[in-house]
């Protein structure tokens, strides 16, 4: 399966607004997140993907189909580590090594550390993660649990340094 990255345009914002909501949808059992008397979920952080020159928001396709997004922060720590901000893949594309093939290419798109965190309440998703970053990881990961000042549940943060391509 031919899995790829695509830079989100500006005037692709609205299929990102839409992916958002899935994932929120998907995300809401974990942080008991509530609609809106809309019947959406709020998302406060999209508009600056598209302002903010550290932040990154990627298209994930497989075989060329539309499989979810990947949106990554430069800004997070200042020690200049990138950080994996929001991930999904759509229900359809999961369990096909879809995402993990996502991850080790957004990875690779910025070499240097990394951090992501993953909530306590999302056993899938910290499997996942400690999977994908061992493969990825040069030299030893770091992991801490808590509740972190920007986080408002509990969380296990992930820290680690990717190679570039010639190792």
């Amino acid at each position: 399966m031919a899995v790829e990255l695509v830079v989100v345009g500006e005037s692709d914002k609205p299929v990102l607004v839409n992916l958002m909501q899935f994932y929120l949808h998907d995300f809401s059992e974990i942080r008991e997140a509530e609609l809106t008397p809309h019947g959406t979920f709020v998302y406060n952080y999209l508009d600056y993907y598209f302002t903010e020159t550290t932040r990154e928001a990627y298209f994930i396709r497989a075989d060329g189909h539309l499989a979810g997004f990947a949106l990554a922060r430069g800004d997070v720590d200042d020690d200049g580590s990138w950080n994996v901000a929001e991930f999904f893949v759509v229900r359809r594309h999961r369990g096909r090594g879809v995402a993990r093939e996502a991850a080790r290419l957004l990875f690779a798109r910025h070499p240097g550390e990394w951090t992501l965190s993953v909530d306590h309440n999302n056993e899938r998703a910290g499997s996942f993660w400690r999977s994908v970053v061992n493969e990825v990881a040069v030299g030893a990961v770091a992991e801490v649990d808590g509740h972190l000042p920007s986080e408002p549940v509990a969380v296990t943060r992930l820290r680690f340094r990717v190679a570039d391509g010639d190792g």
